[in-house]
């Protein structure tokens, strides 16, 4: 289950109209229309519930994507989700998707009986529907007024509709309720005006609906663009979530801290006199850099305006200079690292400031460790931000590697973890099991969790899929560290990395510490027993004659744009590289082919045209 791409104004969504366009063909006449289903978003919790021959078998939370909490006994409670599907013209496996949330009024209500009882409030309607569904005891959450809305589907044995619409039309039918009031709009060129009609409207009605909304969510129409479509990172191209504007409150700025981010960025913080945005309790908001204090003038004691940008980071608006106190000051930047005290720098043209302390700056490391662990890399349950800070604190924790030999160290230790003030037997086994069940992860997981610089999600999968295994990865990297060496030219041809990333990648491998951690965790060159299992990267299940193929896109294709083009490929599981070098295995070429076309001819990698390749790849007329 991946998650949308956000707009918060027209222009964005007019960026995302101007991406679909780009993106089809077909679609690049601005007088062909692109009809767009806009739905509200609902402010809930996401889950996917799995119906085998028409029957309710299996419920989850989306957790990090691919893992997600079963909570099939806690979904069954909900009124109104279908035991079974009614009718009988569904598909024999199907996953509907939704929603779990709870209106307002049963939220006060639910508020209400927890004060009555001397229980803890919830602080609003998506905490109180998270909490109540993850309850252990599912009659928990039976006694909790929780409801669930479709908005999509994942797995489905047959097709079973044309459009958006359609699909969910029949998944009404069979048991769900509605996602209202939705609209369907036809949208020529990139002009949102017709999108902007129906966000204003659902802004205006949002007080009234009965439940909470952030937004509105536009989908391509069209299931057969979708298709096309496809995903970019972890969002689909044919989809985005527009978001209502950032609820805003006034406060005060007592204290600025800087924090030092594990590549070693500075970031400034204000500690805020604690004040509620948006349900939620905000204590502190970023301030960015130092540029942006001086833009804004920010200084301690200043009341200010703070917004929850996205719903999620609380950050300063701008300073009410009316209420600025006689004695304030300007805020001066630190000259040194608050964590190590080493000197800060500042590159020529850039806006952050970064220690100089490296390896032996404390907060590189914890943060480094953090993102190791965290949902998106090795995501191991239990192991959160403040545990990495206590046993480094300790002494426990001060490399990966550490992780994954705590419990045979804590077998050893005079005061075991089940020992601590906060911990117990159950706790302490359940980090362990975590961290066990941790210990073989998917290559592009493994690549992300090692925190190189510039080296996101959709990177390290992009490498994986190029790379395939951990072993040729770590190997083309050693030897590409020589300028000339032809694994150097064979990396920055990887369509979609650059030379300042690909300037990252050799730097990180270069570093002998880097090397150190990796052969700690996966064993040097396999000669040790490895921390952890890397998993090779799995291509598409389906049999593809480009599978493990290097394939370039040269000159004007004339029935795909060559963003989808590459998709296309990629999705097929080749790799599509932008330089065509003695490891190319096809050369798709357009009219104005040029020089890629000439030194395909002279390294004699076989050079195709568009209907050639459309015939290869099984798409051909």
């Amino acid at each position: 289950m991946l998650s949308l791409g956000n707009a918060f104004a027209a222009e964005d969504v007019s960026d995302w109209l101007e991406g679909i366009r780009n993106f089809l063909r077909e679609l690049q006449d601005p007088a062909a229309l692109i009809e767009v289903r806009c739905e509200p978003k609902i402010d809930g919790l996401s889950c996917a519930l799995r119906y085998e021959a028409g029957a309710l078998v299996q419920a989850a939370t989306r957790g990090n994507g691919e893992v997600g909490e079963e909570v099939t006994a806690n979904v069954r409670t909900i009124q109104n989700v279908p035991r079974r599907l009614q009718g009988r013209d569904w598909p024999a496996v199907l996953e509907v998707r939704g929603e779990v949330f709870m209106t307002d009024a049963d939220f006060l209500a639910l508020n209400a009986q927890q004060a009555a009882g001397g229980a803890k409030l919830f602080a609003n309607p998506r905490n109180a529907a998270a909490g109540s569904l993850r309850q252990l005891n599912p009659a928990v959450t039976a006694a909790r007024p929780l409801r669930f809305v479709a908005h999509g589907w994942g797995e489905a044995s047959a097709p079973f509709a044309r459009t958006q619409s359609e699909a969910l039309e029949r998944i009404h039918r069979w048991g769900f309720a509605p996602n209202d009031p939705a609209r369907v709009v036809a949208v020529a060129g990139a002009d949102p005006a017709g999108l902007c009609a129906y966000y204003e409207q659902i802004q205006q009605q949002r007080s009234g609906l009965g439940f909470s909304i952030d937004g509105i969510v536009l989908k391509v129409e069209r299931l057969d663009w979708q298709g096309r479509l496809g995903f970019v990172s972890r969002s689909p191209r044919w989809a985005v979530a527009w978001k209502f504007p950032p609820e805003s409150a006034v406060t005060v700025v007592e204290e600025i801290r800087c924090q030092v981010g594990r590549t070693g960025k500075i970031t400034p913080v204000a500690h805020l006199k604690p004040i509620t945005v948006g349900g939620v309790l905000v204590r502190r908001a970023t301030l960015h850099n130092a540029d942006e204090i001086a833009r804004k003038e920010i200084r301690v004691g200043d009341t200010v305006i703070i917004q929850r940008a996205g719903d999620v980071i609380p950050q300063v608006v701008e300073v009410l200079m009316a209420q600025r106190p006689a004695d304030s000051a300007p805020y001066r930047f630190p000259l040194r690292c608050p964590a190590c005290g080493s000197r800060l720098v500042r590159e020529a043209g850039q806006a952050d400031l970064f220690c100089t302390g490296g390896l032996v700056c404390p907060a590189q490391v914890v943060e480094r460790l953090k993102h190791f662990v965290s949902r998106d890399a090795f995501d191991i349950e239990g192991l959160g931000a403040k545990h990495i800070e206590a046993f480094y604190r300790r002494g426990l924790i001060a490399t990966p590697a550490d992780i994954f030999t705590l419990e045979a160290r804590d077998g050893q230790a005079a005061a075991p973890l089940r020992e601590w003030e906060g911990w117990g037997e159950t706790s302490a086994r359940n980090l362990f099991e975590a961290i066990r069940r941790a210990r073989r992860i998917p290559l592009d997981r493994f690549i992300y969790a090692l925190g190189i610089h510039q080296v996101g999600q959709a990177t390290a999968r992009l490498l994986a899929r190029h790379y395939l295994s951990l072993s040729r990865w770590r190997g083309s990297l050693a030897a590409a560290q020589a300028e000339r060496a032809p694994e150097r030219a064979e990396l920055l041809a990887i369509n979609g990395i650059g030379a300042g990333m690909a300037h990252d990648l050799l730097e990180f491998m270069a570093e002998p510490h880097n090397q150190g951690v990796l052969d700690a965790l996966t064993g040097p060159r396999g000669e040790a027993p490895p921390l952890v299992a890397v998993a090779d990267f799995e291509r598409p299940a389906a049999a593809s004659p480009i599978a493990g193929k290097t394939v370039v896109f040269t000159g004007r294709l004339e029935n795909l744009s060559r963003s989808e083009a590459k998709a296309q490929a990629e999705a097929l599981g080749a790799n599509v590289a932008g330089a065509v070098s003695a490891k190319t295995d096809y050369v798709v070429a357009g009219p104005g082919a040029g020089a890629k076309g000439r030194k395909a001819g002279a390294l004699g990698v076989p050079v195709l045209t568009e209907a050639q390749w459309l015939e290869l790849i099984g798409r051909g007329s």
